[in-house]
């Protein structure tokens, strides 16, 4: 009962806010004056993070377990939705990118509705080193991030492609000008990239089975996804990389990081088990 009240809490906050943000952005578009509008930006951010620690909450009690942390496919994917929207929040909180959160927050909803009686079962020991847990809760923040990014991508590709064909209406009103599009791309780009970065060298260092037969293909795919993002951030910086190019590299290199992260899973722990 009390997991039912937390995920309909999370879900409705989610929801709200997701609601109350497209109606705050559509109303400053039309410089509506200020007292029309009930709440502020940051007033609404404030209920989706209500909505993140509710879902953080109602992770806890199915990750956190007697006999270790029980990180199968399902915990995973909801707890990875947890922070998207952590990060999409935050975005919009520094940037006018609204529609990042508008779009997540109900993406979110749609993983935690499927988790309901999930079973799938993957124990990280109570004992398990430190660096283990560090690697994987690296791996998890970098792989958020990144699906952030590519999210990021996609509506930049969208964007660009209805101004060349001159319909800047509908969506494209939501967001703000291709060049801070572009420019909060590559912010999100880099800090997930230095996560990812963190992650693969704690791996690397600290783990002995890195290139394990059962996780030989998911470290290849990560580091292949690092080499795909480093190539990015190197060619957006001194070549100038931008627009499409940019936008296929993103969705390349995130591409490869689901396969290494979720492709795995799923096979071992659903299509194997």
């Amino acid at each position: 009962m009390e997991n039912f009240i937390l995920s309909f809490s999370a879900i409705f906050l989610y929801f709200t806010c997701s609601a109350l943000l497209f109606i705050h952005i559509n109303k400053a578009r039309q410089q509506a004056t200020k007292n029309t509008i009930a709440l502020s930006k940051k007033q609404i951010l404030g209920i989706g993070f209500a909505g993140f620690i509710l879902h953080m909450l109602l992770l806890y009690g199915s990750i956190h377990t007697a006999t270790g942390i029980n990180l199968g496919f399902d915990n995973t994917k909801s707890l990875v939705a947890a922070l998207s929207a952590l990060f999409a929040l935050i975005a919009v909180w520094r940037y006018p990118v609204e529609v990042l959160a508008i779009i997540l927050l109900p993406l979110a909803v749609i993983i935690m509705l499927f988790d309901f009686g999930g079973k799938s079962y993957l124990l990280v020991e109570a004992d398990s080193s430190p660096a283990l847990v560090f690697h994987i809760l690296t791996s998890i923040v970098a792989y958020s991030l990144l699906a952030l990014a590519a999210l990021q991508a996609i509506l930049l590709s969208v964007q660009n492609r209805f101004l060349r064909a001159h319909q800047p209406g509908g969506l494209i009103k939501l967001m703000p000008p291709l060049r801070n599009m572009e420019a909060i791309l590559f912010e999100v780009i880099l800090i997930g990239f230095i996560v990812l970065t963190i992650s693969l060298a704690s791996g690397l260092v600290f783990l002995d089975n890195m290139f394990a037969q059962h996780l030989a293909h998911k470290t290849i795919l990560s580091i292949l996804a690092w080499l795909v993002f480093l190539t990015l951030l190197i060619g957006h910086w001194r070549l100038g990389w931008r627009g499409r190019t940019a936008v296929r590299w993103t969705l390349g290199g995130f591409v490869s990081l689901m396969m290494a992260y979720f492709g795995s899973k799923f096979a071992l722990e659903i299509l194997l088990s």
